[in-house]
């Protein structure tokens, strides 16, 4: 990606790339063999087809909350999802270029879970009397990228984290790795021939060790057909909790989306294919799988 050090989305795009590679060896990983595979020359050459952000329906925080940071910078809110399993919201944004990757933020229903479960977050997130992105000033980028490492709440105890996991694996990844970056996505169709489908990237990816997310097929395909998508299954990292105890909890993981042309675009010449010619937006049920790459039974299955 262009990074421009006085644009304020630049550096908190770039700020939370940087971090999510260095907590997620698989992006280094499959960076470093398209790189001496000569399907790329650099990172940059990588287009990012969107990131994701997990967040808790609590007073003032949620998506209410943290979509005021990119609506300032020029993203545009769209679609409408509800996973009603995962009891989960969320929206997509579509951003004010082309070279910068959609985003995708969901949203924890609180109120849906157990009574349980509701104390321990509104135990943690209590104190949060205002909404904290109100007192940033959003055109400082370095400002903004600061805010999205820090924590809002405390560090959870063990107890907590477990009884959260065994009825809501998402609140348990929230309330440890809050606004962390829970994803970033290589669009495969934008790769050279030979790596530009899923079946062909699926293949590379497996080639190198790189295992994946199974639920739902390895390759979750839209109603439509012209979005396909599948991701890596996060690793297991040793975390430390308030009460001195560690635990080997899930992390975060890479996607990859194939975006078809659309149909009234299919007799383009392929050089002259541009991103508002194939499928935009999202899609509930691909989503909905894609969501389990932190999950437990990905995480241990085979």
């Amino acid at each position: 990606m262009h990074f421009d050090e006085n644009n304020p989305l630049d550096i908190v795009l770039n700020d939370l790339f940087e971090h999510y590679r260095q907590h997620v060896a698989d992006v280094n990983k499959i960076t470093k063999s398209l790189l001496d595979m000569d399907v790329i020359t650099a990172q940059d050459d990588i287009v990012n087809d969107h990131i994701a952000f997990r967040t808790l329906g609590v007073p003032h925080l949620g998506i209410q909350s943290f979509e005021k940071i990119f609506l300032s910078y020029g993203y545009t809110k769209r679609d409408y999802y509800y996973f009603e399993g995962k009891k989960l919201d969320a929206y997509w944004y579509s951003p004010p270029a082309t070279h910068y990757p959609r985003i995708f933020v969901s949203e924890l229903r609180v109120a849906d879970l157990s009574k349980t479960a509701q104390d321990i977050i509104y135990g943690y997130t209590k104190g949060i009397t205002s909404d904290p992105v109100d007192k940033l000033n959003l055109r400082r980028g370095r400002e903004v990228a600061d805010f999205l490492q820090k924590p809002l709440w405390a560090l959870p105890t063990s107890n907590d984290y477990q009884a959260l996991l065994a009825e809501s694996e998402y609140a348990a990844w929230v309330i440890y790795n809050r606004y962390y970056l829970n994803h970033y996505t290589i669009s495969i169709h934008e790769l050279k021939e030979g790596y530009n489908t899923l079946e062909e990237f699926n293949r590379f990816l497996t080639g190198i060790g790189v295992k994946l997310n199974t639920s739902g097929g390895v390759i979750k395909t839209s109603d439509d057909g012209l979005l396909r998508q599948s991701s890596t299954v996060s690793a297991l990292y040793e975390a430390g909790f308030v009460d001195g105890r560690s635990l080997e909890i899930a992390g975060s993981y890479v996607e990859f989306a194939e975006r078809s042309v659309l149909p009234e675009y299919k007799d383009i010449p392929k050089n002259q294919i541009q991103p508002q010619h194939r499928r935009d937006g999202f899609e509930t049920n691909n989503a909905d799988k894609i969501f389990e790459s932190t999950y437990t039974t990905q995480i241990k299955g085979s």
